[in-house]
């Protein structure tokens, strides 16, 4: 996609100037320099996952037995290849993608409380995937068998894409979306889908409930090199596109009016949006299942260090949100070692406070 689609030529010059200035401000320079620490960040924690663990694997042996030419032994290559690596890839993955989706969401809507684990988007996804996990035998062979490994994420982003359709369908009238209204679209969708799982959960045979208890509260625990592959093309595929709504998202803060007469294709956009907010949180929630609260917090805690500004806030929520979630797992593989914590359990005792501070610093808005 080129930024030329995002608005026609005659007021693109307006909007690449106007939106980008007015936001960024003086942060600019500070927003590359956080930019560059939360780089830094996301690789000491990356290279921290490969060394925390139950055994008693680490990693600078490895490095050193990799760098004097000697093979690994198949004991370190199983727990760094293929169990820890994947873990560390998928958790990238995925708290960025959450991430990403919770700050265009909030951009789409023009509020900080939109998030996709709270207004029912990833309740929908995991409806979409608990479906086909219940469902799939029924799918004809050749339909099941060449796409098995990616029938899950798919049917997971048709779910997410949904609910944030109707979600945004509901809140918006007239060109105006209303806070309330889409918190309690979001608590009804959300209801709804659960509710629609539950069912499914009723209908489910012994092997495919083991399955389904994966979608309580998530968890990294289940990462494998199939699953990176089946999730990552789609949510790489929406983190690449995300850049390119910057701008019109910076435009859109201004207002719906305000954005059309720079240019921009108000209700295009929109759309985009929709798609990469639910590609990105549908393909999350199929490989990591429920995992609440990183869309919210960590667009947020950005904006308070480097502004409102798409054009460094998307980026720096990829980076910032994989760096959660991959310190989040470590958290939840050894407090409790050698058991394990679902992963939600970590992201909702450390967002559950953050949202009620959010709430309260922003109650005079709502009304409250």
């Amino acid at each position: 996609m080129a930024t030329t689609d995002l608005g026609p030529t005659p007021g693109a010059g307006r909007v690449r100037s106007a939106p980008g200035a007015r936001l960024a401000g003086d942060r600019s320079a500070r927003a590359r320099l956080v930019l560059a620490g939360l780089a830094v960040l996301l690789c000491v924690v990356a290279v921290a996952s490969l060394t925390v663990g139950a055994t008693g694997t680490a990693l600078w042996p490895v490095l050193k037995t990799l760098a004097s030419g000697e093979a690994l032994a198949p004991r370190d290559r199983i727990v760094l290849l293929d169990i820890r690596l994947p873990r560390m890839v998928m958790g990238l993955l995925v708290g960025g993608a959450l991430a990403v989706a919770g700050a265009v969401m909030q951009g789409l809507f023009r509020n900080p409380l939109a998030d996709p684990g709270l207004v029912g988007v990833s309740a929908g996804a995991g409806l979409g995937a608990v479906g086909t996990i219940v469902l799939g035998g029924l799918l004809p062979a050749w339909i099941a068998a060449p796409f098995a490994g990616y029938l899950v994420p798919v049917a997971a982003f048709a779910g997410a894409w949904i609910t944030t359709l109707l979600l945004y369908r509901v809140s918006t009238h007239h060109g105006r979306t209303s806070v309330a209204v889409m918190l309690l679209a979001g608590i009804a969708l959300q209801a709804l889908a659960g509710a629609l799982s539950g069912i499914l959960v009723y209908l489910a045979n012994d092997a495919q409930l083991r399955d389904l208890t994966f979608w309580n509260l998530g968890s990294l625990a289940g990462a494998t090199w199939s699953k990176v592959l089946a999730a990552g093309p789609i949510i790489l595929l929406a983190l690449c596109v995300v850049p390119f709504l910057s701008r019109a998202l910076n435009a859109l803060a201004l207002g719906e009016a305000a954005a059309s007469h720079m240019g921009i294709p108000v209700q295009r956009m929109k759309n985009i949006s929709i798609l990469c907010v639910a590609a990105a949180a549908g393909a999350a929630v199929a490989v990591s299942g429920g995992i609440g609260f990183v869309g919210i917090v960590v667009p947020h805690l950005l904006r308070l260090a480097i502004g409102p500004d798409h054009r460094f806030l998307l980026p720096a929520s990829a980076l910032l949100g994989g760096a959660l979630l991959i310190a989040a797992d470590m958290i939840a593989r050894t407090v409790v070692a050698p058991a394990e914590l679902p992963i939600g359990i970590v992201t909702a005792v450390l967002g559950g406070p953050f949202f009620l501070w959010i709430l309260l610093r922003n109650r005079a808005a709502l009304g409250g």
